[in-house]
């Protein structure tokens, strides 16, 4: 790649959090002068409260399963990734002085399961390479070339060479992820899709009485099974959660697009629970006509099969009381539990988003704008998604490091 060579060129960075990042060391790294701008008062705030429950950095599974995650999107999210594989993420990560391990979901963890040590490193390690931040600033767009940023002492145009895009999408607003740069580039000619909700929850209409009584509670030891856009039996096992409103949790994330996709073509989609998923058909089908003698069914179900609180109450819940009195259709609905799904949560809600910049509007296998040239984006801005499980920050970092590539090959032809 050839290097700019005048150290006097500026590229402003635009979003303070893993993808921006990334793209900043990378560019402080080819000898420009950097600036990252971020609208709230401190940077990395989603990536802090993402790790809150234990940091999920990357996975270890085989590198063809990890691009696979990727879905429609692993062609072009595999080209980031090949030059910054989930191996040379653990070999950052320790060189920022965290040690990793891996869980036994094939997950990896800094050691301490916690994300601000990583951040503090990562940022003193950027201040030392010269990069610049510049806190509350809210980009706005542009002014006869230059940027507009929103400050608190009022309105400031900055001029930069080049400009990293890295904004996110629009869920967890309140952390500065909203969305509002999809109009100021479709106003450009950038072809943006619909920013909607990914690794979310859905909404089933439950009635009051089980909405009330069981929101909260978690579905543990259980599977879950969809049709794929193909037509094809999704299925996985795992945990979730009941709300007030629907189902939430890891095992819903896994199965979220294909489900939304469903819905927003069909609108609605069904789900099936196995609340049984290590009993045999066969053998929930001799449990339940087990003779029961004067028990009630509910006290067999619990004493032949386990299925007993939020459990038992689904299948109340999801069947009529004559196919709850069928001791064949009970069994069946033990194995897979027909769950009608009739809306995503609001897209704030989500743990991130898909849509975005499409990767048409991007120059050949550049992040640049092919509309604006030298302005590149990267993260969850571009249109990507990924499930829960590193997945998503991995691809964040490795597109971030990409575009902070490209922007300095587009500064070396232009200034080299």
């Amino acid at each position: 790649m050839r290097q700019p060579s005048s150290s006097s060129l500026r590229v402003a960075v635009i979003g303070g959090g893993p993808a921006g990042l990334m793209a900043a060391e990378v560019l402080a790294g080819g000898g420009v002068q950097v600036d990252v701008y971020d609208a709230m008062p401190s940077v990395g705030r989603k990536f802090l409260l993402a790790g809150k429950g234990g940091m999920n950095i990357t996975h270890s599974e085989p590198y063809a399963d990890f691009v696979a995650r990727y879905r429609g999107r692993s062609e072009q999210v595999g080209r980031w990734l090949e030059a910054f594989t989930p191996d040379l993420v653990r070999a950052w990560i320790h060189g920022l002085g965290v040690d990793t391990f891996v869980g036994s979901s094939g997950r990896v963890f800094p050691a301490d399961m916690k994300a601000a040590p990583l951040l503090r490193a990562w940022l003193h390690r950027l201040r030392e390479a010269g990069v610049r931040f510049h806190m509350r600033h809210r980009w706005m767009g542009w002014e006869d070339g230059r940027l507009r940023m929103a400050t608190l002492e009022g309105e400031r145009l900055v001029e930069a060479d080049a400009v990293v895009l890295a904004l996110g999408g629009a869920s967890w607003a309140r952390l500065g992820s909203d969305g509002a740069w999809a109009p100021l580039l479709a106003a450009r000619g950038v072809d943006v899709a619909p920013l909607v909700p990914a690794n979310c929850g859905f909404d089933t209409g439950w009635s009051e009485h089980f909405g009330s009584r069981h929101a909260g509670a978690p579905l543990t030891t259980v599977a879950l099974a969809c049709r794929g856009e193909n037509g094809e039996l999704l299925r996985r096992k795992g945990q979730f959660v009941v709300t007030q409103t629907g189902i939430e949790g890891s095992l819903v994330y896994a199965l979220s697009a294909p489900l939304r996709d469903q819905i927003a073509r069909d609108g609605d989609t069904t789900v099936w629970i196995d609340l049984a998923p290590d009993h045999s058909a066969e053998r929930v089908l001799a449990a339940v006509t087990h003779p029961r003698g004067a028990r009630s069914m509910s006290s067999h179900l619990q004493s032949r099969l386990g299925l007993k609180g939020v459990k038992a109450g689904l299948l109340r819940e999801c069947l009529s009381a004559e196919a709850y009195g069928d001791p064949v259709r009970l069994a069946e609905a033990v194995k897979a539990l027909p769950l009608k799904l009739l809306r995503p949560r609001p897209i704030d809600e989500a743990i991130s988003s898909a849509g975005g910049v499409r990767f048409q509007a991007l120059e050949g296998n550049t992040s640049m704008l092919r509309a604006l040239p030298g302005i590149f984006v990267a993260g969850e801005m571009v249109d990507w998604e990924a499930p829960t499980g590193g997945y998503l920050l991995s691809a964040c970092f490795a597109g971030g490091r990409a575009a902070g590539r490209d922007a300095l090959a587009w500064l070396g032809a232009r200034h080299g």
